[in-house]
């Protein structure tokens, strides 16, 4: 790459790094490599995406980012911690880490906008040009496969628990990117380094993975976001394990297994941070949440996703396990 591409990547990397992103990698838009799409066409083929109908949509865009923007150049992979320092208790209903602050989705795209503003002021002090750089936010709701590009941006690899693993720093990451006409000065993959460990796939209380793949109808995670039925687990698995730590929406457990998360430093993304009232609460609390007490605590956050009566659904499944093992 020219001098003029390396300079640009290093602004854009700096500037990232100081809107709060973690990592950052560019990576070359292209089509996704043909074992990629095969195994992720398989994957939907057999249902192991349980009925979120939005991963088969959009199939041909999603391994293709040209077609989103045909002029693409660059995809900018990049990654925000959301490792909590304050924390639920074990003795409480627990929440996926991703979910203690504020949605990603509004945050993410706050910074993204802010960066994209800050490439395309550099772009028109250096070149005269009519044409503005093009530019496509990427945060969750765009068919693209996040962890893919990761890799390809050598932010770090993909383990066992599908999970993209960042060297030194863990898994904890909200994932995001960048698509852009501009050309970049491209990083390089990195290796796998999960070696012979599994303790991610031995952790899931669902049994609900195989070395690098997820079914998402054992899924812990599904069953309490996405899912809209009712929760169907067979026998003692899923959300009643031995330890007694009780999931009410969402599921950390393969994460928390993988030793790299040992490495894994506290956020400094403030929207992030619990709130005293989320953390105050208690199983009985919990139990007796009303519709405005979820208003309340949960406004702005991700777990709107599930909805009050899809948490009270999970809230009551739990109450019912507890019960039955007593």
């Amino acid at each position: 790459m020219s001098k003029v591409t390396d300079t640009l990547s290093s602004m854009i990397k700096a500037e990232a790094r100081r809107l709060g992103f973690s990592a950052v990698g560019m990576s070359k838009a292209a089509p996704v490599d043909s074992d990629t799409a095969e195994a992720y066409r398989q994957w939907i083929e057999n249902g192991k995406h349980a009925d979120m109908d939005y991963l088969r949509n959009n199939l041909d865009k999603r391994l293709n980012p040209l077609l989103l923007m045909p002029d693409a150049k660059t995809i900018i992979s990049l990654a925000m911690n959301y490792y909590p320092e304050r924390r639920l208790s074990d003795d409480q209903y627990q929440f996926a880490y991703y979910a203690y602050g504020k949605d990603y989705h509004d945050v993410i795209k706050d910074k993204l906008r802010l960066l994209i503003t800050t490439i395309t002021e550099r772009i028109n002090e250096e070149r005269e040009t009519d044409t503005p750089p093009q530019f496509k936010m990427c945060v969750d709701t765009v068919p693209m496969l996040d962890r893919y590009w990761a890799t390809k941006a050598g932010l770090g690899w993909i383990g066992k628990n599908t999970n993209l693993i960042i060297p030194h720093s863990g898994s904890f990451f909200f994932l995001a990117e960048i698509i852009t006409d501009l050309e970049m000065d491209y990083d390089s993959p990195i290796e796998s380094r999960c070696g012979k460990c599994e303790r991610c796939v031995t952790a899931c209380p669902g049994k609900a993975l195989t070395p690098y793949c997820l079914d998402a109808n054992k899924c812990l995670s599904y069953l309490t976001i996405e899912n809209r039925g009712p929760i169907n687990i067979d026998g003692d698995e899923g959300m009643m394990p031995t330890d007694d730590i009780h999931y009410i929406y969402g599921c950390d457990r393969c994460q928390l297994a993988c030793p790299y998360n040992r490495f894994a430093e506290p956020t400094t993304i403030t929207e992030f941070f619990p709130s005293d009232e989320f953390l105050d609460m208690r199983d009985d609390d919990w139990d007796s949440l009303t519709q405005e007490q979820y208003r309340t605590i949960f406004k702005g956050s991700a777990v709107k996703r599930a909805k009050y009566d899809g948490l009270r659904r999970n809230i009551e499944f739990i109450t019912k396990r507890k019960k039955g093992k007593g």
